[in-house]
């Protein structure tokens, strides 16, 4: 059929999943979530009125197995702006599946969610943006013959990405950055597949290509969020320079040890944009 369109949200299972979700949060309409990446976690600690739900009561959402990533659905208030927390995402290098966040993220927007903020912890491919700071994503690079809406039926699985991260976030996420003295340098993400960290050659490689940081996350999920309706925002906890630029072992206690280092800052930047998200939306 020419010109086709296939509602990503005309599925059971993404219904059932928003009809758990809004009786979760007692009917408060939650139009952000925040996807936490690694030793991101402790974001969850700013929320005031906490519940949680586990993934097991959701049907395909993930079961992590990477340390530092629980696997629960959580919902409170940052400030006054009601929030959905996913504390736990599954990766292409657990399963192979770069669409695993499919159901999720499409669960969320049925449920009403409009935007989803995407963060996670990266490697620096520049000097200057060092371990401990945090990162604007405003672009990515997705290299990859496993593209997560492969399969996808309807001509709506074309995505438009030139504006995959959302001008309007970036824009609220700089100047609240601004408001509370952090420095917040803005780059590409460059995803890699994992679970090894890159090799010094493919670092190289991804500075040739413009990335300002590397990640095993993220971009499959902007690609899905995007093709289902959801706007979104990145950010990246710097907390390793790229292999070859530094002199300190890559591993994943690392990881998530210096991205701890960020949580305060991170903890203070969302919360301010939270609330002005839910100002600007109250006011539509």
């Amino acid at each position: 059929m020419s010109n086709s369109f296939v509602d990503p949200l005309d599925n059971p299972v993404v219904r059932q999943n928003a009809a758990t979700i809004r009786e979760f949060t007692g009917g408060v309409d939650v139009k952000l979530a925040v996807t936490l990446g690694s030793g991101v976690g402790p974001l969850a600690d700013a929320l005031t009125d906490v519940k949680r739900l586990s993934y097991d009561k959701l049907a395909e959402f993930p079961r992590p197995t990477v340390s530092g990533h629980a696997g629960e659905l959580i919902f409170g208030y940052l400030g006054k702006a009601p929030v959905i927390l996913l504390k736990g995402r599954e990766h292409h290098y657990e399963r192979g599946n770069t669409k695993a966040m499919a159901v999720p993220l499409r669960s969320l927007k049925a449920a009403g969610v409009e935007t989803i903020l995407l963060t996670n912890a990266a490697g620096s491919l520049k000097h200057e943006n060092a371990p401990g700071s945090i990162m604007l994503i405003d672009d990515h690079i997705f290299f990859s013959v496993n593209n997560p809406l492969t399969g996808e039926q309807g001509d709506n699985r074309f995505v438009d990405m030139s504006q995959a991260y959302d001008l309007d976030h970036q824009e609220s996420l700089k100047a609240e950055a601004k408001a509370l003295g952090i420095t917040l340098p803005q780059g590409a993400y460059m995803w890699f597949p994992g679970p090894n960290f890159e090799t010094p050659a493919e670092i190289r490689a991804a500075q040739v290509l413009g990335a300002s940081a590397v990640g095993m996350s993220t971009a499959p999920e902007t690609i899905l969020a995007r093709h289902c309706g959801l706007r979104v925002a990145g950010l990246s906890v710097i907390t390793n320079l790229g292999a070859g630029m530094g002199k300190t072992d890559l591993s994943h206690e690392q990881t998530v040890r210096v991205a701890a280092q960020a949580t305060e800052n991170m903890k203070k930047l969302v919360t301010a944009f939270a609330q002005k998200f839910a100002a600007i939306a109250a006011a539509a």
